[in-house]
């Protein structure tokens, strides 16, 4: 490993520290304060789709997923920087704020249409985020596919509730 390799897997290690936390630690404070999950009775008494996964899924879904984001972030933080990186960091932080977002509207408001919007736009800033990552660091990229799939996936279960649910 030369002296720059070195100086960038430091980079990289004291952004991770930083990013990870704060990714999982918001991400799990917004479902805290809008009573996410199984538990919630206005949830709990929702019609669900037959290919809902069982309540233990969610935690463990989303727990990775923070960790593989606050991992993203980490990469791109640590990149050298140029207008791709600034816009990356926009549009992901942008998504991120959908992100934390979304459990309030649907679980605390109980607006499950406005929370699909939220979820689709989500979807689309965080595919262009994905782009602008594979273009500065592919790992980086890489690292958003479980949150893409995991987000399409939560995008269908919000329109089958929607439509199970009038």
């Amino acid at each position: 490993m030369n002296k720059t390799q070195g100086a960038s897997r430091r980079s990289f290690l004291t952004y991770a520290i930083a990013t990870v936390p704060m990714i999982l630690g918001l991400g799990m404070l917004s479902g805290w304060l809008s009573n996410s999950g199984y538990g919630n009775s206005w949830f709990d008494a929702l019609r669900k789709p037959e290919f809902m996964p069982p309540g233990w899924a969610f935690p463990v879904a989303w727990t990775t997923l923070y960790i593989l984001l606050g991992l993203a972030l980490a990469l791109i933080l640590a990149a050298q920087d140029s207008s791709r990186k600034k816009t990356a960091l926009m549009l992901f932080g942008a998504q991120m704020l959908l992100n934390f977002s979304w459990s309030p509207v649907f679980f605390g408001m109980h607006l499950i249409a406005p929370a699909l919007a939220i979820i689709l736009l989500m979807l689309g800033l965080s595919i262009a985020a994905t782009f602008l990552f594979a273009r500065i660091r592919q790992p980086a990229a890489w690292l958003m596919m479980p949150y893409l799939a995991w987000l399409a996936f939560a995008a269908l279960l919000n329109y089958r509730i929607m439509e199970l649910n009038p």
